[in-house]
């Protein structure tokens, strides 16, 4: 996907996909953009995430819903969840393989 879409391209599509993050309150938009980087690396594996970023695992179901609320998505669609992939790797800073690379 990178091959064809330019990265000037896909990075304000990025920042608008996740503006919404932007105005969240505690934990706030960098907490929430890493458990939802590091849940979809992981399957959408509570548990797993949960050990990652070493939070408890009601943690990250509470962020995950709250991402899935402020982004006004279903997190359940795996199209949603392949675009937010994208998007996440899209987003300044993110590089292409930094997501996905921890087991």
């Amino acid at each position: 996907m990178h091959g064809i879409v330019s990265r000037d391209d896909a990075e304000p599509l990025a920042r608008a996909c996740f503006a919404p993050l932007a105005r969240a309150p505690a934990p706030g938009p960098a907490d929430l953009l890493q458990t939802l980087r590091t849940w979809l690396s992981r399957y959408g594996s509570r548990d797993r995430t949960a050990a990652a970023l070493e939070i408890h695992r009601n943690t990250v179901r509470r962020r995950i819903s709250r991402i899935s609320d402020l982004l006004d998505t279903d997190l359940d669609d795996p199209d949603v969840r392949m675009e937010l992939w994208f998007a996440l790797h899209w987003l300044p800073g993110a590089g292409h393989s930094q997501a996905g690379n921890e087991s």
